[in-house]
């Protein structure tokens, strides 16, 4: 068999926009519920959500059977030995697709390009550790070590102030597909801790997926507001995140209990007459 094409690596290096939801809830049911939806990518996060490599396979499963739907899978780091055999375990179990948080520098960059990639005569170095695993589907598509590489896709996050400062450098980098911006993290780097909808991070924002643009790398974000998500996709971005599970039952939990709790009245008292 052959190793399954990334559609989600190609559509972004056409820069078709693809529009996604966050999940955190680290459960395969919600997952599969999400998976249902519609959305052309889903994120599963394991760095700031309670998942482990367990739940991190259970949730994959589910949404492989709905093909129209990419998983992508964010690692809690990259860097160091650490973040080498986490993104070895995650393309182990047959995420194609990965989102490396706090990348500041071009070198970070090149360092998670080779932890993505097996040894081959590509210039890229790879370090990929050899491995019979879900992802080959235990040795059945049989020539996944030579293939892998091509259809693997890393996306780093720029989210500080170094990082903006690196930004072209980063995005530039050969085997690098795509920079997502973290307005969390970068409006805190920026000084603006918890407003992200600043208008000095907004500024940022804008300009940062624009030079990304500009490098010939296709530039991502996470956003709730869907007039912000749409200007994002308008000057640029095509892999847009417009959700969380999370934020999502929040919201329709709080609103639901609100459009009811003010209007319950107390039960009568129990006749204790019979």
């Amino acid at each position: 068999m052959k190793t399954p094409v990334n559609p989600f690596k190609q559509a972004i290096a056409s820069q078709q926009a693809q529009i996604g939801l966050w999940m955190n809830l680290a459960n395969p049911v919600s997952a599969e519920i999400c998976a249902g939806a519609g959305f052309d990518w889903l994120l599963i996060d394991a760095e700031h959500s309670p998942n482990t490599l367990p739940t991190l396979l259970s949730q994959l499963q589910v949404v492989a059977a709905y093909p129209g739907t990419h998983p992508i899978g964010r690692v809690p780091l990259g860097h160091g030995q650490a973040g080498t055999a986490l993104i070895k375990q995650f393309l182990d179990l047959g995420f194609q697709t990965l989102l490396v948080p706090m990348v500041d520098t071009a070198e970070q960059a090149v360092a998670l390009v080779q932890a993505m990639r097996y040894p081959q005569d590509d210039g890229r170095g790879g370090i990929r550790g050899m491995a019979g695993a879900r992802a080959s589907r235990w040795g059945r598509y049989t020539h996944y070590a030579k293939e892998a590489n091509e259809q693997v896709c890393l996306l780093v996050q720029a989210e500080s102030r170094t990082a903006m400062d690196n930004l072209e450098a980063i995005a530039s980098t050969p085997g690098v597909d795509g920079v997502f911006i973290g307005p969390a993290d970068l409006s805190a780097s920026l000084g603006y801790i918890g407003q992200a909808t600043h208008p000095e991070v907004q500024k940022a924002i804008d300009n940062a997926i624009r030079r990304i643009v500009r490098c010939g790398k296709a530039a991502g974000i996470l956003v709730s507001d869907e007039k912000l998500a749409r200007h994002y996709l308008q000057i640029g971005a095509s892999f847009v995140a417009v959700g969380l599970d999370t934020q999502i039952l929040v919201r329709q939990t709080s609103a639901l209990a609100a459009l009811f709790k003010n209007e319950i009245q107390p039960l009568p008292a129990a006749d204790k007459t019979y």
